[in-house]
């Protein structure tokens, strides 16, 4: 749920989530809602969006997109299990329906149930289920038989239905099988239940329009041995010498990206070597290579290079509990007092302080006088705090800080250059992280809710003062906001304190591992997440739902979940993370409350144990699942299904079925996550990211690095092959410019392990040895995606030429073969289709 933008018509969030799904999922849905601060929320319109629909482009979607009504015969959900049958006879055909059961069906009451049942239609006939009362999770187990009628064969539709005592019944969603799959595969399993056929309407824009950028990423992340080569050559080039080389592993993933895709690849790379304890290597290694290739020093790191957004990641990774303690205090200050300042006479509203006041209207010169001693007011502790934290800043953002002021310190060592190397660390500390949080205040997770117009205006001039002092000074006074100058003296002041900070920051033991500390993102005993909720008790018999909820102070960390009275309560009661076998919401009607999730574990003996916790708001209930799904990934004999209603009165409130044992009656949803700057460390999954980035940019590779290696054919081999020479020449260079001649043994080594990346990783494919006479169709028509020859010397005759249409072996002529001498080995990368 993003925030609540009060009062506007034309909101803007800004915010950007990355949630994890399982591969089975088909819809994507958007509403947006008004908030009312009694009652329920009113749905303005949705926006759904199918699997189909995102995957349509690379890219993605970008648009603006109307919003639609919200139909209640569209808003279905779950899924139903059938077990269909034809059958004949002596009377004819007959079609058996065994309708068995049903799952996380939408809520039509109330009381966040349902009353479902289950009408079957076949031709003109239909049959209907009994109906169970007060379930998401109906258990039928009922055959339904049909006979078939003359007339053309007729598709089976099977509907579900709330029933109403009162009004008409509520339409809970459908799935219809046409004749062709009831004769040659009749229906045998879950099915997901569909909304009813009809055009989509569109409201034209009446309801307004939501403007969405959705971009879905599928990895299918293989065990580690596989990325372990890749993994290999990325920690080896940052130990290596940082000389301008375009072919080191690094330089080609630069090459190969832009945009937000760059900035996923930072984040996922600096992860990586967190992971390995080389972030310090890692960024001194990219960090130098900007430097040497950069000539004035005035445009040093304000590009959106890897290594600019890789130091820019690697802040927000190590450094968010440290922003956290340095701006907090002033900006929960800022939000709370709602002060008004302003100094650009161009945006003063001398009629709203006066409002404000109540002393009649000020001039310019007193509003200006009042926003200056509101803005030093603010400023203050914030260059306060800032000067004093040396010792609370994270060791490796100090190291790396030391390794980057010595590098440009080297680069330019020119006196008129003297700023150059302070400039560079103020670059990333204050414009590129300090600033943007005191603008955005709720993008790094400083508040739960965006600024309202008069305090996002004082957060603006925060921020300005903030880049001014990052700048050291160099821009003061110049550009279009000379309003800024009363600001001027208090600035400069401060700038002369940054500089002292400056110095005393990269004063650091560089001896000291700067992967170390940041590995400790996740350790066992650092706390992943804390904070109040409301635990159920164990057995809270005789007592009201209300009373049976107790606050307690709870902290996850990756080896314990443990709580508390309080947080300075030396007594505290936890489970191991480990005994964790399920982390699930739980159904509103279960306890008549909203936001509550269950954590389900097991104890030595085997046996499960429910414990029920209640969120304030759903964020914090998606942040407390996600958090402890992704603590407990590793867990053996995680459940497979779980029940969404709790055991109350003597049955289940979501299956009814009187065992509390009884197995659960919907699947656990552990793939469900949200993504943040604090989850756990993945080398493989981040190593995939990697990997998928370089096949998207494969073809660009070969362009970028091969496109010049030509071998000359040697006058006796043009000779010997007379025209037929001349004919294949101009196909001969060119694959042998795809595939990597001496030249590209020789000078890309990098580039040739990479693509050796490729083959080992594509192991699994079929494995083909490929003459030098194909040509480029035949090579093109093959399935695999990466193909390898190893011809020393280049034989006389064709070799077999493997691949799913062409058979094996298949031997083709000698005539067009290549040059002998041309090759030692080759490497060829073609485009390959989705594999299963």
């Amino acid at each position: 749920r993003t925030a609540t933008i009060w009062r506007s018509l034309s909101p803007f969030w800004g915010e950007e989530y990355t949630v994890h799904l399982p591969l089975d999922f088909h819809h994507l849905a958007f509403y947006v809602l008004d908030e009312d601060t009694v009652g329920h929320d009113d749905i303005i319109g949705k926006i759904s969006l199918s699997r189909e629909a995102i995957t349509a482009d690379p890219r993605g979607i970008d648009s603006w997109i109307n919003l639609s009504h919200v139909d209640p015969d569209a808003e279905v959900q779950g899924e139903i299990c059938l077990a269909v049958q034809m059958l004949e006879d002596v009377r004819g055909r007959c079609l058996r329906c065994h309708v068995l059961q049903a799952r996380d069906l939408a809520p039509r009451d109330i009381s966040g149930t349902s009353d479902p049942f289950a009408r079957v239609f076949w031709g003109s006939q239909s049959l209907e289920t009994s109906t169970i009362k007060k379930t998401r999770f109906p258990h039928w187990d009922e055959v339904l038989e049909l006979r078939e009628m003359p007339g053309p064969p007729s598709p089976l539709r099977v509907e579900l239905w709330d029933w109403d005592m009162v009004g008409k019944n509520d339409f809970l969603g459908m799935v219809e099988f046409p004749p062709q799959v009831l004769q040659q595969n009749p229906p045998n399993g879950w099915f997901h239940l569909l909304p009813f056929p009809r055009a989509e309407e569109d409201s034209g824009g009446s309801l307004g329009a939501l403007r969405l950028k959705v971009r879905l990423t599928e990895d299918r992340v293989l065990p580690s041995q596989y990325y372990q080569p890749l993994r290999e050559l990325l920690m080896e080039s940052v130990l290596g010498p940082a000389e301008e080389d375009a072919a080191s592993p690094l330089a080609v993933l630069e090459e190969l990206t832009s945009g937000d895709c760059r900035q996923e690849l930072a984040t996922k790379l600096v992860k990586l070597f967190l992971g390995q304890g080389l972030a310090g290597p890692f960024l001194d290694y990219l960090t130098r290579r900007e430097v040497a290739r950069t000539t004035d020093p005035n445009t040093l790191f304000r590009s959106n290079s890897l290594a600019s957004k890789s130091m820019e990641q690697f802040l927000k990774l190590v450094g968010m509990p440290y922003l956290h303690e340095v701006l907090r205090p002033v900006i929960n200050r800022v939000f709370e007092e709602k002060k008004y300042m302003e100094l650009d006479p161009c945006k003063m509203d001398l009629g709203r302080t006066r409002r404000i006041s109540f002393k009649g209207a000020p001039s310019e010169e007193h509003v200006r006088e009042a926003s200056l001693g509101l803005l030093t007011g603010y400023l203050e502790p914030i260059v306060d705090t800032i000067v004093g934290s040396v010792g609370r800043c994270p060791p490796a953002i100090r190291l790396a800080f030391k390794q980057l002021r010595q590098c440009v310190e080297e680069r330019f060592p020119q006196a008129e250059h003297k700023d150059v190397k302070n400039l560079a660390i103020s670059g990333f500390l204050f414009l590129r992280f300090f600033a943007p949080a005191i603008l955005t205040p709720k993008l790094f997770d400083l508040r739960d809710q965006h600024a309202d117009p008069q305090t996002r205006r004082s957060l603006l001039l925060l921020a300005k003062a903030v880049q001014s002092i990052g700048n050291l000074g160099q821009q003061l006074g110049q550009g279009k906001e000379l309003w800024m100058a009363p600001l001027h003296p208090f600035l400069l002041q401060s700038i002369s304190r940054v500089r002292d900070f400056l110095d005393q920051l990269v004063d650091v033991d560089g001896k000291e591992e700067p992967g170390g500390p940041a590995r400790a993102l996740v350790p066992p005993s650092v706390t992943v997440r804390e904070g109040y909720l409301l635990k159920r008790k164990e057995e809270p018999a005789g007592l009201a739902t209300r009373f049976a909820f107790k606050k307690r102070y709870f902290r996850l960390s990756g080896e314990m979940l443990s709580y508390s009275r309080s947080p300075e309560c030396q007594t505290r009661s936890s489970m191991p993370v480990s005994h964790i076998r399920a982390v699930e919401r739980v159904d509103e009607g279960a306890f008549q409350l909203p936001h509550v999730m269950q954590v389900v574990t097991q104890d030595g003996a085997g046996a499960l144990h429910t414990t029920y916790l209640q969120c304030k708001n759903v964020n914090e209930l998606n942040q407390w699942l996600s958090a402890l799904r992704k603590a407990s990934a590793p867990n053996p004999d995680k459940l497979a299904a779980w029940h969404p209603g709790a055991f109350r009165s003597a049955h289940w409130t979501c299956c009814h079925q009187a065992e509390r044992s009884a197995a659960g009656c919907s699947r656990t949803h552990s793939a469900v996550t949200l993504g943040d700057w604090s989850d756990p460390l993945d080398p493989d999954a981040e190593t995939q990211m990697v990997y998928r980035q370089l096949l998207l940019g494969r073809d660009r590779l070969r362009m970028k690095f091969l496109e010049d290696s030509t071998l000359d054919t040697t006058p006796e081999a043009d000779t010997e092959k007379g025209s037929s020479a001349t004919e294949d020449r101009t196909w001969s260079s060119s694959l042998r410019a795809e595939a990597g001649a001496p030249r590209f043994q020789r000078a890309d080594h990098g580039v040739s392990q990479l693509l050796h990346i490729f083959q080992e990783a594509g192991s699994s494919q079929p494995e083909f040895l490929v003459p030098s006479n194909c040509t480029r169709e035949q090579l093109c028509a093959l399935p695999c995606a990466c193909l390898r020859a190893e011809l020393s010397p280049v034989p006389s005759w064709g070799l077999g030429l493997g691949g799913v249409e062409a058979g094996w072996p298949t031997i083709l002529p000698s005539s067009q073969l290549l040059p002998a001498k041309s090759w030692e080995r080759f490497w060829f990368l073609l485009q390959a289709p989705p594999q299963p």
